[in-house]
């Protein structure tokens, strides 16, 4: 007798910036402070001075030298696109300036609903996860359906409900996938690893959600198999270090790093330029 065969995913928006596509919602609709990753203040709302009219950045290849760094480590994980081409079908705020607050309301939460796709499709990636991928699937699937929502729907999401719903799922699926590795798991959640020198460091395993890695040196260490979920990795030393295979790593925590040739990387994320 043949098995059920299994039920067919939803196809999911692109999980990925489309520049192209997009009205520029995160040189819009998000606020910055002045620091060491933005050059000016700017309110959120307020296009950002350096915004031209056909929604391109002015200085897109001069970012890091003009002191906008947070500019370049900013991953909208595809909302941005989805916001304009789908939920508000091509009509832009410049031209329609009655969809503003409404898209510039929706574009958070469209991010966070991405950005949790991007983690669930991870976990339904891990052979060792198995066990969850039903309920996994079914997470996938509701959330995919939000992001076909309508703006007053989107703004109304209790967001950190479903990510918790979510999170609970991917913890499991991480204890599962890192009991695969070899030697004792170092358990560094929500660790203040700001600065710390860890050059060299066997991490394999590892749980590293949420941790402050700010600066710390990471140099050569083997992280194949941790989980990165939230790791804060700004200027962190990824010179040499292997993180293939890593859980839940993002194109935006690699764009924070500093890393080189030698670093290792998952083959679905790209190697930023600005490493050596």
């Amino acid at each position: 007798m043949s098995s059920s065969p299994r039920p067919a995913l939803p196809a999911l928006p692109l999980l990925q910036a489309d520049c192209a596509n997009c009205f520029a919602l995160c040189c819009v609709a998000l606020p910055f402070a002045k620091s060491s990753d933005f050059a000016v203040n700017k309110a959120a709302g307020t296009p950002c001075k350096n915004l031209r009219e056909d929604f391109r950045c002015g200085i897109h290849s001069r970012l890091r030298d003009q002191g906008f760094q947070g500019c370049t480590v900013f991953d909208c994980f595809g909302a941005g696109q989805q916001i304009s081409q789908v939920t508000f079908e091509g009509r832009d705020w410049r031209t329609h300036p009655g969809t503003r607050q409404a898209m510039f309301d929706a574009f958070p939460v469209m991010r966070q609903l991405h950005e949790l796709l991007f983690y669930v499709d991870a976990a339904l990636g891990l052979p060792a996860a198995a066990p969850l991928h039903p309920a996994l699937r079914t997470l996938l699937t509701r959330t995919e359906a939000l992001t076909r929502a309508d703006a007053d729907t989107l703004a109304a999401l209790d967001v950190p409900a479903l990510r918790q719903e979510i999170n609970t799922l991917l913890l499991k699926a991480s204890e599962l996938a890192r009991a695969k590795s070899p030697g004792r798991k170092k358990n560094h959640h929500g660790a203040d690893l700001m600065g710390a020198r860890l050059a060299g460091a066997d991490l394999r395993g590892a749980n590293l959600r949420g941790a402050y890695l700010i600066a710390a040196d990471l140099g050569r260490a083997d992280l194949r198999g941790a989980d990165l979920i939230g790791a804060d990795f700004r200027d962190t030393n990824l010179r040499d270090a292997d993180l293939r295979d890593t859980l839940f790593l993002t194109q935006a925590q690699v764009n924070a790093a500093q890393g080189n040739a030698g670093t290792r990387i998952p083959p679905t994320l790209t190697r930023p330029a600005h490493w050596a």
